[in-house]
């Protein structure tokens, strides 16, 4: 008995010991800035990152001469079907979150558990906007073509893709509007990697300022 008892507190002090770790790395960790890339070519093409003050999304410009986003993620897959769009906004995260909690009220045990221990699986959330309004919730960055290109594939990577190398779209009636469409992803997400550990991937594969790492919004936005 006695030893079932001190076996029980030294698990619990253990699982204490790594969320005090963990909690502590997340508050620390992202101040550590990894500076932006100098170039010499230049640069005229502008992206965003945005955040709903949780989840951050990479946003680009539907069009370019580098690539045309409708042929990877097309307007008909979402509801309202709009074909005019200017810029399309990319996150990656647990699947779960995604379509079975619309509101943090209607977050699940079990669901919560799935995403922070690698049990669940990832998607990728797409939506059309006309434009972009900078502010706290909206950064611009300006991108030369190769970093555009890097950031083009880091992108197109986490999709899951069919038999015809195309975005296998979720269907789903767990949208959040007329604009937006979900799709299979790589990857699992966990307390490690994050939505925002996504897209803060995405800024230093471009070149751009970014935390050494972080799980937060809060922990990209700083550099900004």
């Amino acid at each position: 008995m006695k030893k079932s008892i001190l076996i029980l507190l030294k698990t619990i002090w253990a699982i204490i010991g790594i969320v005090t770790i963990y909690v502590i790395s997340a508050l620390l960790i992202p101040y550590i800035e990894v500076p932006e890339k100098k170039v010499a070519e230049p640069e005229n093409i502008t992206v965003y990152i945005l955040t709903n003050g949780v989840h951050t999304d990479l946003v680009v410009p539907i069009k370019s001469a580098e690539i045309d986003w409708n042929q990877e993620i097309p307007f008909e897959n979402t509801l309202s079907k709009r074909t005019d769009f200017k810029y399309l906004s990319i996150g990656w995260g647990d699947k779960g979150f995604y379509l079975d909690t619309p509101t943090w009220a209607e977050l699940k045990v079990s669901t919560a558990l799935k995403a922070a221990f690698w049990l669940s699986e990832s998607a990728m959330h797409c939506t059309f906007y006309d434009q972009m309004k900078e502010g706290k919730d909206c950064k611009k960055i300006t991108l030369t073509k190769s970093q555009y290109q890097e950031l083009i594939g880091f992108i197109r990577n986490k999709f899951d893709r069919d038999q015809n190398g195309k975005p296998i779209l979720i269907k789903t009636d767990a949208v959040y509007g007329k604009n937006d469409a979900f799709y299979d992803a790589q990857g699992s997400y966990s307390f490690l990697e994050t939505c925002n550990t996504w897209t803060n991937d995405g800024l230093k594969v471009a070149g751009q300022k970014a935390a050494l790492w972080t799980a937060t919004d809060r922990g990209i936005f700083q550099h900004y």
